[in-house]
């Protein structure tokens, strides 16, 4: 039984590692600015121990980290900026680094090892080679595009009004996969620590375009959706980072080899994006918005 440290646990993938972890009886460490939330709560009901750790308190991460086993490590800059993301995981990776963990996950970004100039893949670059250059035993683990954003923002904006609004063309294919298997993949790694310490492995459940997307969301939805190409232009205006990362997605690809991964890691149950679409509850969703008086 292993002793995992999960930051982001309250998060989409770090929660969906824990869940993971603890249904295969592991003791997992969910590590959390906030204690007291009710996604906390969730994970302290299903047997995790909640501890408090804020990437900007050094020794909140020391003490979340000591006596681990592992870690599994998640950064994000959408709660501010890429500089920051920098910052906070290197900080993390020195924490571990400190501990002297016997193994640390990293999740990152399919294709962040590359040159694609999306900042926020960058910023995941620079965090994967401060883990390496630590000489902890490292996995990274590099999702593709998150099948779970088509159920919030202005995807599900545009659902509403029967349009699935994407900044890809119809016909261009993309590589997805839930956060619910990104955890399980995660979960297998920290397991069989000696098959992946060392890799770097680019992961994704499904392949779609944005055409077949719109008609596996009319078929779950049950009702007419239609796919509409947003313009990089009306994106940019928004986040100049998540343009290069979609224009990126129509010139470059995201390609990932996803018949392998099924072939060779079966025991993560990949879910297809017609799986994941049925396990929504998409009546609550799209419920009309109250009237307001």
């Amino acid at each position: 039984m292993l002793t995992v440290a999960v930051t982001g646990a309250t998060g989409a993938q770090g929660g969906a590692t824990a869940r993971a972890l603890l249904s295969s009886g592991h003791q997992v460490r969910a590590l959390t600015r906030d204690p007291n939330s009710p996604a906390a709560d969730a994970l302290r009901g299903l047997g995790a121990d909640v501890r408090h750790a804020d990437f900007d308190d050094r020794a909140s991460l020391d003490t979340a980290l000591a006596g681990a086993d592992s870690l599994f490590a998640v950064t994000t800059p959408f709660e501010a900026d890429t500089a920051t993301e920098i910052r906070q995981g290197k900080a993390l990776v020195d924490a571990a680094s400190t501990a002297r963990l016997g193994h640390v996950v990293l999740t990152s970004a399919a294709h962040a090892d590359r040159d694609t100039g999306i900042p926020h893949y960058d910023s995941k670059r620079l965090i994967e080679q401060h883990l390496r250059a630590t000489g902890l035993p490292w996995t990274v683990i590099a999702p593709a595009a998150f099948m779970d954003n088509y159920a919030s923002g202005w995807t599900l904006d545009g659902l509403r009004d029967g349009t699935f609004a994407w900044p890809m063309p119809t016909d261009r294919p993309l590589t997805l996969i839930p956060a619910d298997d990104i955890g399980a993949f995660a979960a297998l790694a920290l397991q069989r620590r000696d098959e992946f310490t060392g890799r770097r492995i680019d992961i994704a459940s499904d392949e779609r375009t944005p055409g077949q997307i719109a008609e596996i969301l009319a078929a779950a939805i049950g009702r007419p959706i239609a796919h509409q190409e947003v313009p990089l232009s009306y994106v940019r205006t928004w986040s100049a980072d998540l343009a290069a990362m979609f224009e990126y997605f129509t010139t470059s690809g995201l390609d990932v080899d996803v018949a392998r991964l099924h072939r060779d890691y079966p025991e993560v149950g990949w879910h297809s994006f017609t799986d994941w679409t049925v396990g929504q509850d998409w009546s609550a969703l799209l419920a009309p918005a109250p009237a307001r008086h």
